[in-house]
């Protein structure tokens, strides 16, 4: 399970970042990646630093397990559920970054304003990206459900939680609006219905 956690691994890195980030440069000219560095905001940096280590955890996992660093908790293993949900984790959040179409950033510039995407996936969450992140990353855990690739689980939720309630909600709500207000009081912050905004 090992080897097939760290296939699809490479897979979802290689779709979701490298894919999605050249498909963007061909069609705006914007690989779509913005990072404020040092100048970033200090939630922005603290989620970048935990979704970097998330990540690094995630290639690990697969990696500690085939050299015998690192033993599973075998009880937690689910082979069959693991690949199923880190495969639709995969297909979900390619789609989803698709959606957004010319909008697709990673990552906030402030000075930026893009279209609000409001249809699509977006209709039911808005953050449809984030939701099969977390669902692919526990695809992998299941698949490799060792200390690394447990603890990039939790980081990945905490990055995605700080980035979304510190970063991305509150330039949304200055750059969009009401139309930002109306939509997030119709729809969930990374499940339908669950983490709907009230006015501000």
């Amino acid at each position: 399970m090992a080897s097939l956690s760290l296939v699809l691994f490479l897979v979802y890195l290689g779709l979701a970042f490298g894919l999605r980030g050249w498909l963007q440069w061909r069609r705006t000219g914007d690989h779509g990646f913005r990072f404020g560095g040092f100048a970033a905001a200090p939630a922005e940096r603290a989620g970048g630093v935990l979704f970097v280590l998330a990540l690094a955890l995630g290639l690990a996992a697969p990696v500690l397990e085939l050299t015998g660093a690192l033993r599973a908790f075998e009880a937690l293993r689910a082979p069959v559920l693991g690949a199923l949900l880190a495969l639709a984790g995969i297909a979900g959040t390619l789609h989803a970054q698709l959606e957004m179409g010319a909008s697709w950033r990673v990552g906030v510039d402030p000075s930026e304003r893009t279209t609000l995407r409001t249809d699509g996936p977006f209709r039911w969450v808005r953050n449809p990206i984030f939701s099969w992140m977390l669902f692919t990353a526990a695809g992998l855990a299941l698949l490799v459900p060792n200390v690394a690739s447990l603890a990039g689980l939790v980081l990945l939720g905490v990055a995605l939680e700080l980035q979304v309630r510190l970063v991305e909600e509150p330039y949304l709500r200055r750059t969009h609006g009401a139309a930002y207000a109306d939509w997030a009081a119709r729809t969930g912050r990374f499940l339908p219905g669950v983490g709907r905004l009230g006015p501000r």
